[in-house]
């Protein structure tokens, strides 16, 4: 896992007004086997083309290097999830020295790989095949939560401009995101309704296999996610939204079955890759501490046992000094959890977590915190093959481990999660409880562990030992974003001022985005 490798052959870095430029450039605009235009709409191949990059884009699961770049350096790692074993230089995101090289790649490719092509569909099948648009919005807003939940304001309502492309506040987009959402579970239930058979069959590269019931019930739990992520923001809003999830006659996810999974195009998981090929990427400390702790069945899904320390866990801490590139090199791995190659967008038990939270905070969620709660630890028991799920609920014995390097003991340090898993009497341990059996069930997905953690504080998570922000970054509260990309700098950066002047703040890894509001839970 070199940095010095990483390369991007043919890239288009005037990302915003030349939307055209995609990976797929030949594939999109090739006309296949001579066939007119006509025959082209006929079969809906002029649009159907354009999904393909969104499968392996939003989540990049076939490049392990773009992977490594768009979230591995970043989120992973902040989350308290994994993190490489090895240094990286003098910039290191992991110590809070971010690097501008690696921290803009998840905005270039989303724009160039993704959003450019939902754009299209957008300009072939609005009013026309409304389907494929509705279905192009999903997506869409599920790139674009990530999207701004890394950098903040982006560009979203004045995507395909020419020249100066200004980018909205968090709020905004917000607010478009569930307006896109509105249309989008509209449009496709009223296909259900009419018994519609899909036109998505073959095109969907998930596990849904085109299934416009299952792409509404996405819809609907990403719309609850999102309307969790602003609850100290604006909270009527948060309420008014994640009721129209839950209440919505389609739904939420509710079985295993639900759960949003794609495939990888090479059948491969680049997390393992990075893990294993490489010798690059090991457990953090935090997971040790909380899963072991715990005596968690799911440790053992997630992680191997060590190489270096036979027989055992070992887990690296974030931003420890590195004596060499292979002292840590042989900590524990990635487990079965990452054998597969099925990526997970979302999952049944994140869904349970974000009910329980809302009724925690008196929302109509369909029922009691406590059993929502319960329900979201007995669906990701389930998800990875795991039993005991009903005493686990019930113990209210066992917390997290001390953190323990068995090579250099000056890296040691005290547990700094304190609960119990047993449901509890006040909602601040309650609220604890769920984000911090969210973060183990939202495994390996760092991106939405770390937006969490970012909102609410919860799971606990270890300090970093070293950190060479300059004073820029909080030891205590941690990286709030990624700064602006140094494509937009570059080519747009009268956009770029325009983000700051609605950013609330400069530009740099410590400023707090519209949603990560500085007051308590409740």
């Amino acid at each position: 896992m070199t940095i010095n490798k990483f390369k991007r052959t043919a890239i288009c870095f005037s990302l915003l007004a030349a939307f055209s430029c995609t990976d797929n450039f030949e594939e999109i605009n090739t006309n296949p086997e001579g066939a007119s235009t006509a025959q082209l709409e006929q079969d809906f191949n002029n649009i159907k083309s354009l999904f393909k990059p969104a499968f392996s884009r939003l989540y990049i699961s076939d490049i392990t290097w773009q992977y490594q770049l768009q979230q591995s350096l970043q989120a992973d790692a902040w989350s308290g999830y994994m993190i490489t074993p090895v240094p990286f230089g003098n910039e290191n995101n992991y110590d809070y020295a971010l690097n501008p090289g690696w921290n803009g790649f998840a905005w270039d490719t989303a724009y160039v790989d993704l959003i450019a092509n939902l754009f299209k569909v957008e300009q072939r099948a609005k009013g026309k095949y409304d389907q494929f648009y509705a279905w192009s919005l999903i997506i869409k807003v599920a790139q674009m939560q990530r999207i701004t939940d890394m950098y903040g304001p982006a560009v979203y309502s004045k995507y395909g401009a020419e020249g100066t492309v200004t980018y909205d506040s968090q709020k905004d987009i917000y607010s478009q995101m569930f307006k896109d959402l509105d249309f989008a579970v509209a449009e496709l239930t009223k296909r259900i309704n009419a018994n519609e058979t899909s036109t998505f069959t073959g095109t969907d590269l998930s596990l849904y296999n085109g299934n416009y019931t299952q792409w509404v019930k996405y819809a609907n739990s990403l719309r609850l996610r999102m309307a969790m992520r602003i609850v100290k923001a604006d909270p009527a809003l948060a309420k008014t939204e994640a009721e129209k999830a839950v209440s919505n006659s389609i739904g939420v996810f509710k079985v295993n079955a639900d759960v949003m999974k794609v495939k990888s195009p090479v059948d491969l998981n680049v997390i393992d890759v990075m893990s294993h090929v490489w010798v690059g990427l090991a457990m953090g400390a935090d997971m040790q501490s909380i899963l072991e702790g715990y005596g968690d069945p799911r440790l053992a899904k997630y992680w191997n046992t060590s190489d270096q320390v036979p027989g055992e866990y070992a887990s690296v801490r974030t931003g420890v000094t590195y004596p060499s590139g292979t002292t840590y090199a042989k900590f524990s791995q990635t487990g079965p959890r990452t054998k597969t190659g099925e990526v997970t967008w979302m999952s049944t038990a994140e869904v349970y977590f974000l009910r329980a939270e809302g009724a925690l905070r008196g929302w109509n969620m369909g029922g009691t915190g406590k059993d929502l709660y319960e329900a979201g630890i007995k669906a990701s028991f389930d998800q990875n093959g795991v039993e005991g799920a009903a005493a686990y609920a019930a113990d209210n014995t066992k917390k997290a481990a001390d953190y323990v390097d068995p090579l250099f003991p000056a890296n040691n340090t005290p547990a700094v999660s304190k609960v119990t898993v047993a449901w509890g009497a006040d909602n601040e341990t309650n609220l604890e409880k769920i984000i911090t059996q969210k973060w183990i069930a939202t495994y390996p997905d760092g991106q939405e562990a770390w937006s969490e953690f970012r909102r609410t504080g919860y799971p606990k998570l270890f300090r970093i030992a070293n950190n060479k922000s300059g004073g820029i970054i909080s030891t205590e509260l941690g990286v709030r974003r990624l700064p602006f990309a140094q494509s937009e700098a570059a080519n747009n950066p009268k956009g770029v001022e325009s983000g700051v002047a609605v950013l609330g703040g400069p530009d740099n890894g410590a400023t707090r985005l519209w949603w990560d509001v500085n007051k308590g839970n409740f």
